[in-house]
C-alpha cells in the first residue's frame, strides 16, 4: 500500500492542533502501578479503572502483596472492572514473575515484559513508553486500528502488521503520541461503527470520507420502512 507521506504529516498535524497536552488516561505513580492498570484496562474504561486502582494500590503497593495473595482476594478487589477472574490471574501471574525473576523489579524491555502473563506487545509499548519513557513501537488499540485504516495509513487488520506500517510511516519522536491523537478522534469523531464524516475538519484528507457517506445513504435506505399500504404485486389492473 502506497500512502502519501505529505498528506499523511498535514493530517498529523491537524490532530495535534485538535487533541492538544497528549497524556495517558491511567493513573499510576511507577511503572508496578501502570503494569497492573494496564491489566484491569483491557475491555474496561480507563475511568472505571482509575475508580478501582488507587484503593488497590493501597492494599498491595509492591508487586510481592499480589504474588503472595490469594487469588480469591484479588478476584474479588479487581471485580469491578469486568472479566475479573482472568485479570486476576494475570496480575498474580505477572507478579509473581516480577519477583522471581526481576527481584521485584517490572523489566524495562520489550522481550521481558511480553513474557509475563497478560502483558502482550501493546501493553508492553504502553507500559516502555510511560513507564520508563522508552519508546520502541507504537500502541496499536481498537481506535488506532480503525481510524488508521481509515485514513489510510494502512491496509492491515493485525495489530503487528499496523504497527510496522504506523513505524515505518511516521518519525519515531511521534510514535509515542500518535495512538492518542487517533484515540481522541476515534473517541469523538471517526467512531464505529458510522464516522461521523460531515463533523470531520479532516475529512478532505481522508480517502474513507469520499466512500462512507454513500455507504451510510445505502444503509439508511435499507432500513427506510415501506409506505403503508397495497405494495405494487397486490395493487389491482386498472379497468
Amino acid at each position: 500500500m502506497k500512502t502519501d507521506r505529505k498528506k499523511t504529516q498535514k493530517v498529523l498535524s491537524e490532530l495535534k492542533r485538535l487533541y492538544p497536552n497528549p497524556h495517558h488516561y491511567l493513573r499510576f505513580e511507577n511503572p508496578f502501578q501502570l503494569l497492573v492498570a494496564t491489566i484491569l484496562s483491557a475491555q474496561c474504561t480507563d475511568e472505571k479503572v482509575n475508580a478501582v486502582t488507587p484503593g488497590l494500590f493501597q492494599r498491595y503497593p509492591r508487586p510481592e502483596d499480589f504474588a503472595h495473595e490469594e487469588l480469591e482476594s484479588i478476584e474479588e478487589a479487581v471485580r469491578p472492572t469486568g472479566f475479573f477472574r482472568n485479570k486476576a490471574k494475570a496480575i498474580k501471574g505477572a507478579c509473581t514473575e516480577i519477583v522471581e525473576r526481576f527481584d521485584g523489579t517490572v523489566p524495562d524491555t520489550i522481550e521481558e515484559l511480553t513474557s509475563l502473563p497478560g502483558i502482550a506487545r501493546k501493553s508492553a509499548n504502553a507500559i516502555l513508553q510511560h513507564g520508563f519513557s522508552k519508546v520502541e513501537g507504537i500502541v496499536v488499540d481498537t481506535h488506532v486500528i480503525r481510524v488508521a485504516w481509515r485514513l489510510g495509513w494502512t491496509s492491515n487488520k493485525d495489530p503487528v502488521k499496523i504497527e510496522r506500517d504506523l513505524m515505518a510511516l511516521f518519525d519515531r519522536h511521534d510514535w509515542k503520541w500518535i495512538p492518542f491523537y487517533l484515540k481522541n478522534h476515534g473517541r469523538t469523531v471517526c467512531k464505529a461503527p458510522t464516522p461521523a464524516c460531515e463533523e470531520c475538519v479532516i475529512s478532505i484528507l481522508c480517502p474513507s470520507a469520499l466512500i462512507e457517506p454513500a455507504v451510510r445513504k445505502r444503509s439508511v435506505m435499507k432500513k427506510t420502512p415501506a409506505p403503508r399500504g397495497r405494495s405494487p404485486r397486490s395493487k389491482k389492473k386498472s379497468r
